[in-house]
């Protein structure tokens, strides 16, 4: 319901607050750690779905079958641009919704964001039957300029070889670069009239004498911020909100900050629109209505229930491409839950536990992305409900809040899979990734691509030796990593020029802070591909097989090497100084907007797209096969039990690849133990010991190979079947069936 005028009078919005500095300056961290309610028991409290619940989501479940059964999409709106204002209010059943609001004007169904790039909205219409109107193509060819074509405007001939040949790859080039969280906390907690009032004060102190390009550009930003924010309250009002005041109640506070991220979604279609870190900030109004006797705790998880509901029917309209290579229909609305306080006490809440609950009371789901901040001294009875829930749904991923807190405090979020920011503080500029696999295979090939047949990197001469030479392998891949990531840096730079300029995302930057830190998110893929095939020139003997060109097309390998998973230090001790190198060679280049370059190791399902795109390597991988995602060893090779593996992946250093290190972990339920009690506590364990040792990401899933199988023979009879994959959660029967058999060949886990 709206606020009411009386309630205002009374002061009710912070009424039985614990006053702080977060009253007179935007400050949410300050007000958490002011009002927080710390919950160290279990998880008996928790409440089941209510009638409008079930009856809510058995409606979904019906749109997203027949989505499913129409080739993946259910309707598209070709007719309407999409922005914050531009749809009528929708609902999936009005009368029943606790929470309200859609993308469009009715569920699942698709809007048109052509302001990333025309083609792709054109070629997304097309794939799925439909047809853009000719009036709206000529707006965005002849009139309204877009970031993609900015980018190709400015793109270097180089930039377009190494693009074409996927030596970089997976480029937020023709779509919005996304990875960035507004603070939606802070429409709940200020209202957006208060917001709007900030932000004008900041544009003020911009009337400066020299008025530089950076001081033009900001005053800009600030202006389209403020447009923005007067947009989301119009928004609101539209469905008969109005949210220019702070929020009242539990429910009121849950509504508008979800109308604060659906303006974002409204408007942006980045390849990852993460939420943040709010459970925790909205226990803080569930606390205070428990108290007042206004709110139960059935009528509480339902308010969770129907807002996760929104989250997990978020839709973008994407290429047949663009899906091939983030499989799933993914959209990594990703919500951090617990970690640990500076003060230290936990963030862990009664809704921390409320929003895992989501996965019994709705079903598993890969989205929202549910990340778990672990940190070895969380409270046991949530760490154990964690393992339960782990074990039952394999829905969580983990990330280690011990080792991000001294870099980023206790107010940061996950953006995309594996990313940390500060929330409201802090943006990325999205970089995809370099293939270092590909690379490694132009240092042998003399720059010329093994697939292409071309000259795509530097002129060296290629390696004619019958044997690889380890010193002489390396010393030519140092040189192409050179090359390599001062081409990837300047084609980075290029990019988020044009995002900003033609596609600049108004209404998340309104929710952040006028200063703010950027990074520059550069990746690699293929690590464990290189680090065994370096590994296999140096401890064996690789004999390159050429083709009538002189170019390596395959490798034969005689002897044994150590493989990376396996908690051999002399290939382990090869990984790690892959990623160091790497990063020391980004960190090199200047990067646009002064922003502070970084690393992930981190593949998304593109694992099996890059290897498609790769020759041959020398580890024994053959053309065209899948890479190992993220910072996986290669499935197979890690042979000494689940705590090997993971030793390998936890020595790769997090302060050289703060952009986060993807490590996806599967196990059969049995490796864990043959009771209840013993698989969450083996479970709580291995976290325990995996963080403790510095592993930064683990996606756990608890499954055989055998209910897979069954899933691609019968998927009908699995619509909700949920895996990890790398950084994020899919819908098993969504991905491709290549995609499906890499999961498939992955390593499961039989003994710890």
């Amino acid at each position: 319901m709206a606020i009411r005028e009386d309630e205002l009078k009374t002061g009710r919005c912070w009424d039985g607050f614990v006053k702080g500095k977060w009253e007179t300056a935007i400050d949410v961290k300050d007000f958490i750690d002011k009002n927080i309610t710390v919950y160290e028991g279990d998880h008996s409290f928790l409440a089941g779905p209510t009638e409008a619940t079930d009856e809510l989501w058995l409606l979904i479940s019906m749109l997203t079958r027949k989505e499913r059964e129409n080739g993946g999409v259910l309707d598209i709106d070709v007719q309407t641009v999409s922005t914050i204002t531009s749809h009528a209010p929708g609902y999936i059943a009005q009368s029943k919704e606790k929470i309200v609001g859609l993308q469009t004007d009715a569920p699942l169904k698709r809007s048109v964001q052509p302001f990333g790039g025309i083609r792709m909205v054109i070629d997304s219409c097309e794939a799925y039957g439909f047809k853009l109107p000719e009036e709206i193509i000529q707006v965005f060819t002849d009139i309204r300029k877009t970031h993609n074509q900015g980018v190709f405007d400015a793109y270097t001939s180089e930039m377009k070889t190494a693009r074409k040949a996927a030596i970089i790859t997976g480029l937020p080039d023709a779509y919005g670069r996304g990875r960035i969280i507004g603070d939606y906390r802070r429409v709940a907690l200020y209202g957006v009239d208060r917001l709007i009032a900030e932000k004008k004060k900041d544009l003020l102190q911009l009337e400066v004498d020299s008025i530089t390009e950076d001081v033009i550009r900001l005053r800009e930003e600030l202006s389209e911020q403020i447009r923005s924010l007067g947009e989301l309250k119009q928004m609101a009002k539209n469905y008969g909100y109005d949210i220019a005041k702070p929020a009242v109640n539990a429910t009121e506070a849950v509504q508008w900050l979800y109308f604060a991220y659906l303006a974002a979604i409204k408007e942006q279609n980045g390849a990852a629109m993460s939420l943040g870190r709010v459970s925790s900030f909205l226990d803080i109004y569930f606390e205070r209505d428990l108290s007042d006797g206004t709110l139960t705790e059935v009528e509480a998880q339902e308010l969770v229930d129907h807002f996760v509901m929104k989250l997990r029917i978020v839709k973008f309209l994407r290429t047949p491409d663009y899906n091939e290579l983030f499989s799933g229909d993914p959209t990594w609305v990703t919500e951090s839950i617990g970690g640990m306080g500076l003060d230290g006490r936990a963030r862990v809440t009664k809704n921390s536990f409320r929003f895992l609950h989501t996965l019994y009371n709705l079903g598993p789901a890969p989205e929202p992305n549910l990340t778990v901040l672990w940190s070895t001294r969380l409270p046991d009875g949530f760490k154990a409900y964690c393992a339960k829930v782990s074990a039952e749904t394999s829905s969580i991923q983990y990330e280690n809040d011990d080792l991000m807190r001294p870099y980023y405090g206790d107010d940061y979020g996950i953006a995309c899979c594996v990313s940390a920011m500060r929330i409201g503080k802090q943006m990325q500029f999205f970089g995809a990734r370099a293939n270092l696999a590909k690379a490694l295979l132009y240092a042998i090939n003399g720059g010329v691509d093994e697939k292409l047949g071309i000259q795509v990197g530097p002129r060296l001469a290629a390696l004619t030796s019958d044997i690889l030479n380890y010193e002489e392998v390396v010393e030519k891949f140092d040189s192409i990593m050179e090359w390599l990531a001062k081409l990837y840096v300047n084609t980075l730079n290029v990019i988020h020029y044009m995002h900003d300029k033609y596609c600049y995302e108004r209404i998340e930057m309104a929710l952040h802070d006028r200063e703010i830190v950027r990074t520059m998110a550069t990746g690699i893929a293929g690590l464990s591909v290189v680090a065994d095939s370096l590994s296999a020139i140096k401890y064996a003997k690789v004999r390159p097989i050429r083709n009538e060109n002189g170019i390596a097309v395959d490798f034969e390998i005689e002897g044994e090497y150590p493989q990376y998973g396996n908690n051999d230090e002399r290939v382990d001790a090869i990984a790690v100084q892959l990623t160091e190198t790497f990063m020391n060679k980004i960190r090199k280049h200047k990067t646009y907007r002064g922003a502070l370059p970084t690393m992930s190791v981190l593949t998304i399902t593109s694992n099996v797209v890059y290897g498609k795109k790769t020759g041959s390597t020398p580890d024994g991988r053959k053309a065209g096969e899948p890479f190992a995602p993220g910072a996986n060893p290669m499935h197979g090779r890690d042979r000494k039990g689940a705590l090997a593996s993971l030793a390998s992946v936890a020595k790769l250093p997090y302060e050289h690849c703060l952009d986060g290190i993807s490590n996806t972990f599967s196990i059969v339920p049995k490796a864990l133990g043959r009771e209840e009690e013993s698989r969450i506590s083996n479970l709580v364990s291995m976290l325990d010991g995996y963080m403790a040792n510095y592993g930064h990401h683990l996606n756990i899933n608890v499954f055989d190979r055998a209910k897979l199988l069954d899933a691609m023979e019968h998927p009908e009879q699995y619509p909700q079947l949920t895996i990890r994959v790398s950084g994020y959660a899919v819908n098993f029967i969504k991905l491709t069936k290549e995609q499906q058999l890499d999961v498939i060949h992955r390593t499961f886990h039989g003994t710890m």
